[in-house]
């Protein structure tokens, strides 16, 4: 797959860099092999073994750029995107989203939504998606094979909860959790895919126990995976993990005495971060998962990005709740060949 034309990227020191007439050459494992100017077409197609002819010539008003990165979506909750934005977040968790995941152990609902939330995010231009589920095992394999099946890469949470919701059948027992999670686990695993793996998903500190914590933490230590949650989105939330989780430092303390806070950890929001838990960030090498349209929407809070920054806290962009508008969040270099064509 060779390329003619206009590529747009952002680099470490620049924000945005405009490639124009540059040749893009992409090798048999899909990484991209090389990127030079397209007078050199002759000298590159000798020297990699291509057609010149067979290069595509992008027209004058197209150009490539990076897929981008969505670092925080819940896939189940696109069913109702753009509605229920009356409430704050703990109260709009138990009288919108529960009730609805809790729908997603019908396995055609579940496929019906998640064909629709994946081909959607796609056609946005996100070809790299850090997934939320529900606790149903069955359906967060099946979100996984249908992001496969489009070629998106892509992490997907199974997620755990165990307590503190007022929707009785939607919640799992420690031990369901645990035995649960390994299952997902196992079997995504076995599936060998070669762009989606499973992501350990405890929700967020308030619904699940200590004993579940601290069982996923070792899920995770045993099977080298990536971790997503939340943290610090409303001020509400903080204090009540304050309340339930009396003898540890701070919010971000919870997770990190349950070995959930890693360098393969991902926070969504964290609005509300202290100093010093950005620090313990910093330390142990989590990122943050920013979601702007979210936090205004739920009028949760605002992330001061620039505090996070300044703290060397790993940071990324996300959707957050689906109930928003999906707009996509990280324009990377070009490191991978997942790009996106642009027409204007």
């Amino acid at each position: 797959l060779d390329t003619w034309g206009t590529f747009v990227h952002s680099t470490d020191h620049t924000a945005v860099e405009i490639l124009e007439d540059r040749l893009l050459g992409v090798d048999t494992e899909g990484k991209i092999a090389f990127i030079g100017s397209g007078q050199e077409v002759d000298s590159l197609s000798q020297k990699w073994g291509f057609e010149a002819l067979a290069v595509t010539q992008l027209g004058q008003y197209e150009f490539f750029m990076p897929g981008m990165v969505d670092t925080h979506i819940h896939a189940s909750q696109y069913s109702y995107a753009g509605t229920a934005l009356d409430l704050p977040l703990l109260q709009w968790l138990n009288t919108y989203t529960f009730p609805v995941e809790a729908c997603y152990k019908d396995l055609e609902f579940a496929r019906n939504v998640y064909t629709h939330v994946v081909k959607r995010t796609l056609r946005n231009g996100t070809t790299t998606a850090c997934y939320f589920a529900t606790i149903h095992t069955d359906a967060s394999l099946l979100l996984g094979q249908i992001a496969n099946d489009f070629g998106q890469r892509a992490l997907v949470g199974k997620v755990c909860m165990d307590t503190n919701n007022f929707v009785p059948h939607y919640r799992e027992t420690p031990d369901e959790s645990h035995d649960e999670t390994n299952r997902f686990i196992s079997e995504m695993l076995k599936k060998k895919y070669p762009l989606v793996m499973p992501v350990v998903t405890p929700r967020f500190a308030l619904s699940c126990s200590a004993a579940l914590l601290g069982h996923l933490g070792e899920i995770a230590k045993n099977n080298h995976l990536h971790i997503q949650s939340h943290i610090s989105e409303t001020k509400e939330e903080v204090k009540l993990v304050k309340e339930l989780f009396p003898d540890y430092d701070s919010y971000t303390d919870v997770y990190h005495k349950h070995n959930l806070l890693t360098d393969k950890t991902v926070m969504a929001h964290g609005c509300h971060l202290t100093d010093e838990e950005l620090k313990l960030f910093r330390e142990k090498g989590a990122s943050v998962a920013h979601c702007p349209n979210s936090n205004i929407s739920l009028c949760s809070g605002m992330l001061d990005a620039r505090r996070v920054l300044n703290h060397k806290v790993k940071l990324g962009l996300g959707t957050g709740e689906s109930m928003t508008t999906h707009y996509k969040a990280v324009h990377l270099p070009f490191t991978r060949a997942h790009c996106v064509l642009y027409r204007f």
